[in-house]
């Protein structure tokens, strides 16, 4: 191991592989990605606030029939394809590369996810952020997004009183990036906070480290971080509070 001085100055960097933990229903799987456990020894699957990280496939002509959530903000990010939703409370509502969907389903919300039968194959990302207090007011939130750019990080959700389109009720924001092969970019950080980067495609050098397809890197201190596409890569990144309060009663975001 490196122990000069200026090893010591770099941010510690902490990459995962693809994940080996994946449920198979047929039309629709999932592989679930848990960031805490890209760091040695750490006693928790989630990282503080952020549970888990979902990539979620659906087949065209699927249906998850109307189901319950309690104690968890879930996100929906679809950067191709479409996510039909409806609930209880009358919400038919599309979620495809132009709109966000958030979840906050508190003391409980109610809905169903749907694909038709000539809608394209979706790959998608559904995020689980634990938040801060138990049942608290359910809602949602389902707004249009700002068109990407390429090369630059897109806040798409920050916790409450932030800048970002959509909420959450805990301290996490997210990014996304579409990186050019060649290009660089630097991480999303925020003092005394934490940064989760997941590579939905391609690949990237995130400082010294290579991270690949369906990869992961944490990043548990300051400090900027070039991330360096070496194929054309999109690229999701979070900034965590890893002191927040956190509940963990989530039905999937433990």
């Amino acid at each position: 191991m490196d122990d000069s001085p200026a090893a010591r100055t770099q941010p510690r960097i902490h990459t995962a592989p693809r994940t080996d933990v994946s449920q198979d229903q047929g039309r629709f799987r999932i592989h679930l990605n848990f960031p805490g456990r890209a760091v040695p020894d750490h006693d928790d699957h989630g990282y503080g606030p952020l549970a888990t990280v979902v990539e979620s496939f659906m087949d065209p002509g699927t249906l998850i029939r109307m189901h319950q959530h309690r104690n968890e903000e879930i996100i929906s990010w679809v950067p191709d394809g479409v996510m039909r939703h409806d609930d209880r409370r009358g919400n038919e509502l599309v979620t495809d590369p132009d709109h966000l969907m958030v979840m906050n389903a508190g003391s409980g919300f109610w809905h169903a996810e749907e694909t038709l039968a000539e809608d394209p194959p979706l790959r998608m990302l559904q995020i689980f952020v634990r938040p801060h207090s138990l049942d608290l007011e359910p809602g949602i939130q389902h707004e249009p997004i700002p068109d990407p750019v390429a090369g630059e990080w897109r806040h798409l959700f920050g916790p409450e009183g932030t800048d970002a389109p959509l909420s959450v009720r805990n301290d996490v924001d997210f990014y996304d990036c579409r990186l050019a092969a060649g290009a660089t970019t630097t991480l999303p950080a925020r003092s005394g906070w934490h940064t989760y980067l997941y590579v939905f495609d391609g690949v990237v050098d995130v400082g010294d480290e290579s991270v690949g397809y369906t990869e992961s890197a944490l990043v548990t201190d300051d400090g900027d971080v070039p991330v360096t596409a070496t194929e054309d890569s999109t690229l999701v990144a979070f900034c965590i509070n890893p002191d927040a309060p956190v509940t963990r009663q989530g039905t999937i975001g433990r």
